[in-house]
């Protein structure tokens, strides 16, 4: 499910974070799908459960889920009220990739290769 690289330059709970958006953006986590209570993810992962708390904090902030009081964190689809803001944060995550990799030297066609290689993967898994 999510795999946590204790060498990483990231933190423990960006990483979980980062792990659970992936699995819902990529379809494998589903709208009202109920995700792992706290405990549970930090005995499975073999981490700090305030990690983990960190985590669905950060995610439920962010809009991919949503916290009910006595029965759990579940999955929040991608339309609603939040949906613009979410788009707008992803749209300056990609200008940030765009520039960064411009300035690495990428060639324009290449990055735009690239954005064209994941949407088409993105559309198969559909």
């Amino acid at each position: 499910m999510i795999n946590l690289d204790f060498k990483s330059g990231k933190t423990i709970h960006e990483q979980i974070e980062e792990g659970i958006k992936s699995l819902i953006i990529s379809g494998v986590l589903k709208k009202d799908e109920r995700l792992p209570s706290v405990r549970e993810l930090s005995l499975s992962l073999t981490v700090n459960p305030n990690t983990v708390q960190r985590a669905y904090r950060e995610l439920e902030a962010g809009g991919f889920i949503r916290s009910i009081k006595g029965k759990g964190n579940f999955v929040l689809g991608a339309g609603g009220k939040d949906r613009a803001d979410k788009a707008e944060k992803a749209y300056e995550r990609l200008c940030r990739a765009v520039r960064e990799l411009s300035f690495l030297g990428e060639e324009k066609k290449d990055i735009l290769s690239a954005i064209e290689e994941i949407y088409t993967k993105k559309e198969g898994s559909l």
